[in-house]
């Protein structure tokens, strides 16, 4: 239930701490007094969206705080799973707005998303507004109350997440049998690239390896010319540069007994001669390889033009993109060649995942179809109860071989308040007060169902009075010994048999209007009630109504 409300400069409130009771309560104010902006608040910490308008002119945040009791409910694992500090007893929602228009949320002091709010607070408020009257018009609010009077929570949860993975398998069927289909068409020509490039025997470092060959080749004469060349100046008999320097070394050998300095000219004499022998045996032996061998440039020519043009025909630089090109085509031909098989096992998977939907959707449909003779004389009781003798209420229900998000099922409540006037769909036959009177029955009906610990309800009483309203505020009453039940409430017949009643008001300041919230005495019960009952004028024949209607003497 929720214990605590504390606002702080919020619309027109600059604060206001309220605390709240168990059972049934209710709030009043006139016209224009600011109720709707106490819900808004509300809602602000039940995760809806946050708008910089909330927050009052000239302050920098607002704040909207909720303390719950949540001692009935198992919310461990809630708070577990998010990391956030859990009490056995309570939980403190709380919502900060700045005027830059971002907002912060909080779970027991824990920084939380929006989301982490709008999902606990779904669990710890229901807020029925006259909005939410024009939902009994819709055929998945229809299925979701018969849902909560079947107690199929579990069972739909099941059924959802098998219809899920249902759906899941059917899309990939789809997504490879497309894939297979454009596959078909594109095979041939895979394999004929894949075929090409497997002939290739590609091999990384090939193509820089036969383009020196050529280019050596190409110049072959040029090459041979220029090495002789160098032979000869290195090894001419008379005067190559080896025979001097043998001369010199031999001269400097013959210095060393008379001067010994040239010890050091003989050691790098001899390191030249030797080094520039070696030279000469290598130039000529290079000399002698280098051969014009036209078939090997043919046969070199025409592989680099091969490489060439299956680089050009794949849009690569080099034998390495090539190669990444042969392994793209051959994993696509490995998947065409493993989709047969492939399909057979996904075709397989959706028909496992297909029967066990429909194993779950036939178990809710049973399910429904159980509670709905109890549901419709139920709630035909307690309508007629609420001044409508004459009502005849259907649950159509009605199943195909066709899965959908609730099963196999289609709702459509029928309805009719009168006699001689044929059932038609409530949405198209049903007045305000009628829906009303229909959505606070089915309320009570799905209180047990979808323990929810509070349950505020705005102006349901719209389009009733009298000894009606007198009705539908027993209905609250019982509807407070099973759960907090807060109504915001016009009439003084609901307002009267609240155990608690509050009162929204408005105060004019030199500088501002202010609204604010308080928690009425008994005499000002009974001064509130008569003035509902007679207007701004509150008469003695009021004050006596109020009276009766508190149980006061």
């Amino acid at each position: 239930m929720l214990k605590s409300l504390y606002i702080k400069n919020y619309a027109l409130i600059d604060s206001l701490e309220i605390d709240f009771e168990s059972g049934f309560s209710v709030i009043t104010g006139e016209t224009g007094a600011g109720k709707s902006i106490i819900l808004g608040a509300l809602s602000l910490i039940l995760g809806q969206r946050a708008d910089v308008k909330s927050v009052k002119q000239g302050e920098s945040k607002c704040i909207i705080e909720g303390s719950f009791d949540i001692s009935a409910y198992d919310l461990k694992s809630f708070c577990e799973d998010r990391g956030i500090e859990y009490d056995t007893d309570s939980c403190i929602l709380r919502r900060e707005v700045l005027s830059s228009g971002k907002s912060r949320a909080f779970i027991n002091d824990s920084p939380v998303g929006v989301n982490d709010l709008k999902e606990l607070g779904s669990q710890l408020i229901d807020v029925h507004s006259q909005h939410q009257n024009l939902l009994l018009n819709d055929t998945r609010f229809q299925m979701q109350i018969v849902d909560a009077l079947a107690g199929n929570k579990e069972l739909l949860s099941k059924y959802k997440r098998a219809y899920s993975e249902y759906k899941e398998a059917e899309f990939r069927l789809e997504e490879l049998k497309e894939y297979i289909a454009k596959s078909k068409e594109e095979e041939d020509y895979l394999r004929f690239q894949f075929e090409a490039l497997q002939e290739a025997s590609l091999r990384e470092g090939e193509q820089e390896e036969l383009e020196e060959e050529l280019d050596l080749l190409n110049n072959s004469e040029e090459i041979k010319s220029n090495l002789y060349k160098i032979y000869n100046f290195l090894s001419e008999d008379d005067r190559g540069i080896v025979s001097a320097l043998k001369e010199s070394l031999n001269s400097a050998n013959s210095l060393i007994r008379v001067f010994p300095k040239s010890e050091e000219m003989v050691s790098r004499l001899e390191s030249a001669y030797l080094d520039m022998k070696d030279l000469s045996a290598e130039v000529e032996r290079y000399a002698n390889d280098v051969e014009f061998n036209p078939e090997r440039l043919s046969e070199i020519e025409g592989r680099l033009d091969q490489l060439y043009t299956l680089q050009k025909k794949h849009r690569a630089s080099s034998i390495v993109e090539l190669l990444e090109v042969f392994e793209e085509l051959s994993e696509k031909i490995g998947k065409i060649d493993l989709s047969d098989q492939q399909l057979e096992e996904l075709e397989k998977e959706v028909d496992k995942r297909y029967e066990l939907a429909e194993g779950l959707a036939d178990q809710l449909t049973k399910s429904r179809r159980k509670i709905i003779p109890n549901l419709e004389k139920e709630l035909i009781a307690k309508v007629a109860y609420l001044g409508m003798p004459n009502v005849r209420f259907e649950c159509k229900i009605t199943t195909s071989n066709e899965l959908g998000v609730y099963g196999k099922d289609e709702l459509l409540f029928l309805f009719s308040a009168n006699k001689n006037v044929p059932l038609q769909p409530v949405a198209s036959i049903a007045s305000g007060g009628e829906i009303s009177r229909l959505m606070l029955c089915i309320k009570s009906m799905i209180a047990g169902a979808t323990a929810l610990p509070t349950i505020i309800f705005d102006e349901i009483d719209t389009g009733v009075s009298g000894e009606i309203a007198d009705k539908m505020g027993e209905v609250m009453v019982d509807f407070g010994q099973k759960m907090q039940v807060i109504a915001i409430t016009h009439l003084p017949q609901i307002a009267s048999k609240g155990k608690e009643h509050y009162k929204v008001y408005k105060v004019d300041e030199e500088d501002a209007t202010k609204t604010n919230l308080t928690q009425l005495t008994m005499e000002q019960r009974l001064d509130e009630i008569a003035r509902m009952l007679s207007g701004s004028t509150v008469t003695e024949a009021a004050i006596q109504n109020a009276k009766e209607l508190l149980g006061v003497k």
